[in-house]
């Protein structure tokens, strides 16, 4: 069978290429692996989908060419995709820091960009899984559905990260059998393993805290797990996180805690106690207890005050991994942007080869990005095919 254009990977960023391209009057054919589509939007932000982020700039993503991204998300911008939720009559509020959830199921977002399939007459195969991609003249796709032919071939099928809804690495085997070259992939927006346990008796504790690597830093909560932090800013600067160098926490980020300390030189009152005035008490004490003595605080030492105050507003950790692409929520690098038109997301090395969304070596922030991402690099190549 024929086709104008075959998207493989049936996620945020495969739909709305093919609800563009519909919309054109191409006749679009996706493919999808799973019994369903969409199945990392319906799992995501906790079942109801942080869809889209009220402010999205460059500045909100990571890839080895800062710039690549522009174009992509000035075509389609947050607004626009508000206003496609909208006609639907999708219900979504702002959580935090421009981040939009639907106020109920985010099968809604599935349901959404379904009906929007339908309109544009696309077909979807379910179940359909690519078992060889081969060129010649045009690309024929051969699966265990059948084969189909195209001129223009969309890869979506996103990265590593959650293999428990059928993630895989076939983009990156599609892009090397073509030849394209590949930045190297890692879990990210995930968790991150401490080097020791000294802190494992803390799991669920959690904190307002400002988290910084590589001159980047994020004031949310940090989480402790049984294996070392999660949290939302643990998970933002996995994006920048790199191994064996230490990331470092201002754990008061909204005290003057030397003015405070200084305060209260001549307090009876321990260490624990003090810091359990600011602090989580359970943290309090075993921070005290694996780096100080708690004594008194007219008891300490200058010495002893000023490694106190540095520790609470620069605490340097080290982390040995993170929690893996199981874990992880996306997969940073990728396909290199090298590669890749910034307009069409067509392959500069084949003509007709297109990568899209969590596949390409761009990686957004957590709160949105990602799938602001999807739509916007999406409706890029949709408009081309």
């Amino acid at each position: 069978m024929k086709f104008d254009a075959i998207i493989i990977g049936g996620g945020a960023a495969g739909l709305f290429c093919a609800i563009t391209a519909g919309k054109r009057g191409r006749r679009v054919l996706v493919i999808e692996h799973n019994a369903e589509v969409g199945r990392k939007i319906i799992i995501s932000g906790g079942g109801r989908c942080n869809f889209t982020n009220l402010n999205v700039t460059a500045e909100n993503f990571v890839s080895q060419n800062p710039h690549f991204c522009k174009s992509a998300l000035a075509g389609f911008t947050s607004q626009e995709f508000i206003a496609l939720v909208k006609k639907h009559k999708i219900q979504f509020y702002e959580k935090t820091l421009g981040q939009l959830f639907c106020r109920d199921s985010s099968r809604a977002i599935v349901e959404m960009l379904l009906a929007e399939c339908r309109a544009a007459n696309v077909d979807i195969k379910t179940n359909c899984v690519v078992n060889n991609v081969v060129r010649n003249s045009a690309f024929t796709v051969e699966t265990n559905q059948g084969t189909f032919t195209t001129d223009k071939l969309v890869i979506a099928c996103g990265g590593l990260s959650f293999r428990k809804v059928g993630a895989s690495d076939l983009g990156y085997k599609i892009a090397r059998q073509f030849g394209l070259k590949i930045v190297a992939t890692r879990p990210s927006l995930v968790g991150l393993v401490l080097n020791g346990k000294n802190y494992s008796k803390l799991a669920g504790v959690s904190i307002d805290a400002v988290v910084s690597a590589n001159k980047n830093s994020f004031r949310e909560n940090i989480l402790f797990t049984h294996r070392g932090m999660s949290g939302p800013a643990v998970l933002q600067i996995s994006n920048y996180w790199e191994k064996d160098e230490q990331i470092q926490l201002d754990l008061v980020p909204q005290n003057d805690f030397a003015a405070t300390l200084a305060a209260n030189r001549s307090s009876h009152k321990t260490l624990v106690n003090f810091l359990s005035d600011v602090l989580p008490s359970r943290f309090a004490e075993a921070f005290v207890t694996t780096n100080f003595q708690n004594k008194p605080l007219d008891q300490l030492s200058n010495r002893e005050i000023d490694q106190i105050t540095s520790m609470m507003k620069s605490w340097q950790v080290k982390f040995i991994e993170t929690e893996g692409y199981d874990r992880a929520e996306v997969t940073l690098g990728g396909i290199s942007t090298n590669e890749l038109s910034s307009k069409t997301f067509e392959s500069k090395k084949v003509s007709g080869l297109y990568f899209i969304g969590e596949v390409v070596d761009v990686t957004g922030w957590l709160g949105g990005y990602n799938f602001q991402w999807a739509w916007a690099s999406g409706f890029a190549a949709g408009n081309e095919i």
